[in-house]
């Protein structure tokens, strides 16, 4: 039997921290104090069963998906399949691959039921779903590696834009990969759209049969992963600049598939400091991006050198990052 999940304010008294064995998640409303107080509660509510909904569809869950697979019961579950059924045909991908976002949208569609919020955010390690009212924005750090937090650009998204969905993946992350790329950030629709598609770029991000990259069997590491026998990364080692472009264009050309498909509207790809953006910006600091969906996307020329210590703690504070527990 596991213990009760964790639902406790942070030490700053505007956080939520909602935990429950795998999911971590950190909130933030803004509003009126009844609002926010309205909101957090029904976050928490809405959280408490969330994980036994998932385990009771989690053998289909961790199956690949078909065009004509069977499909789970859950709301979450149903986000997750819809998230990662434009994909089902052209890769293997396992619904899985989109639980992060699914489960913080349905936090966040929680909150924003029970009250009028001016905005808020639900950050499921990194996969953020995001509400806006008229005039509101986030202002959102982009981190090359967990394991050393630090900043490889930046991106404002307001009321006015499309995209409600953040996403990160990559082999240094605490979900698998097939790729390389140190991280791949999306901006979608939806927070579970996000994370599908970060999953498949990628994945994509990727220079098969290089000697220095070590890959293991998913299953070698985590018997129960969803990914079974397919080897993922576990080391790559210092590529060089040809390489890099290499692997960087093959996410890119992904990238751009699935945004002239309209499932996503950005992309940024880290690969050993070098990053490409789509849509592409023709100034090699700052991002300014054709439809404005990805703006302002600081890239300083030099690699990462810039943000101080602080700066980078401010701006890490949305993705949960400052949190000893996320």
């Amino acid at each position: 039997m596991r213990e009760p999940a964790l639902i406790r304010m942070l030490p700053d008294g505007r956080r939520l921290h909602l935990h429950d064995g795998p999911i971590d998640l950190i909130i933030e409303a803004g509003g009126d104090q009844q609002a926010i107080s309205a909101a957090y509660e029904a976050a928490a509510r809405r959280f408490v069963s969330i994980l036994d909904e998932l385990c009771s569809e989690l053998p289909l869950l961790r199956t690949r998906a078909r065009e004509k697979s069977e499909r789970p019961r859950g709301v979450v579950a149903q986000r997750m399949f819809a998230a990662v059924e434009p994909y089902c045909e052209q890769c293997f991908i396992t619904p899985m691959a989109a639980v992060a976002g699914a489960v913080a949208e349905t936090i966040l569609e929680s909150m924003c039921g029970a009250a009028t919020l001016d905005r808020a955010y639900v950050n499921n390690g990194g996969d953020i779903a995001i509400h806006l009212a008229n005039s509101q924005f986030y202002k959102i750090g982009m981190v090359e590696r967990p394991d050393h937090p630090s900043l490889f650009g930046s991106v404002e998204i307001s009321a006015e834009d499309p995209v409600r969905g953040i996403a990160t993946s990559g082999w240094r992350g605490r979900s698998f990969s097939l790729g390389i790329a140190d991280a791949v950030t999306i901006l979608a629709d939806s927070a579970s759209a996000a994370d599908a598609a970060a999953t498949v770029i990628g994945n994509a991000v990727n220079l098969p049969g290089h000697p220095g990259i070590t890959r293991v069997p998913a299953c070698e590491i985590s018997p129960d992963s969803d990914l079974d026998d397919l080897r993922v990364t576990r080391r790559v080692e210092p590529l060089s600049q040809l390489e890099i472009d290499t692997a960087l264009d093959n996410g890119l050309h992904v990238a751009t598939m699935l945004h002239e498909k309209g499932l996503i509207h950005s992309a940024a790809l880290c690969l050993q400091k070098c990053v490409r953006v789509l849509p592409e910006s023709p100034a090699p600091s700052t991002r300014f991006c054709r439809d404005g969906f990805l703006k302002r996307v600081v890239c300083t020329p030099d690699g990462f050198t810039g943000p101080s210590a602080s700066e980078i703690h401010a701006q890490l504070e949305l993705a949960g990052r400052t949190n000893p527990h996320a």
